[in-house]
């Protein structure tokens, strides 16, 4: 089916009208008070030129502003693009099945439930993990203790197989030379 050239949609036409808003603001910010206080040594009438100066320039940014969103404008098709998007909004909201619209705060606030419970459980594991590498490091220290202990059971055992071979050493000698 086509489309017969319409009327811009109010996405479209709302966001010309907004950027045309946005630029003046932009381009209009500085008052003739402040304009002044920019230039304090000059003189009044000098002031007044360069003041008539500056509105000349932002008038021709202004213009040359607009002319090339105007451009880009057409150029992309956004106003094509936003009209699209809004006859696709009203076909949706016009859908009996689709026509069920979600509660953005219920949404936003079982997100932040949702965050909220992730947070403790990681609070949770991290705590785990802590109370682990506490137990870790309590049985290390335990173990090198235990092995300062057992370097003396070491000697220990050194000294019986010592005593117990030159035993058997003995006894094996008396045996054999009776």
């Amino acid at each position: 089916m086509e489309k017969i050239a319409s009327v811009p949609g109010s996405r479209h036409l709302n966001l010309k009208k907004s950027f045309k808003r946005g630029l003046r603001s932009l381009l209009t910010a500085c008052s003739d008070e402040e304009f002044r206080k920019a230039f304090p040594s000059f003189t009044a009438a000098e002031q007044e030129r360069l003041r008539r100066l500056f509105i000349q320039v932002i008038t021709s940014l202004h213009e040359d502003i607009e002319e090339e969103f105007e451009s880009i404008f057409l150029e992309t098709q956004a106003g094509t693009v936003l009209d699209n998007v809004e006859e696709l909004v009203e076909e949706h909201n016009l859908d009996p099945l689709l026509s069920q619209k979600s509660n953005v705060g219920e949404a936003a606030q079982n997100l932040s439930e949702a965050k909220k419970n992730e947070l403790k459980h990681l609070m949770g594991l991290l705590e785990k993990a802590e109370e682990q590498k506490r137990k870790i490091k309590a049985r290390l220290e335990l173990l090198k203790k235990e092995k300062q202990d057992f370097s003396g059971a070491a000697n220990l055992v050194h000294e019986l197989r010592t005593r117990m071979l030159n035993y058997e050493t003995g006894c094996h000698n008396r045996l054999v030379n009776p």
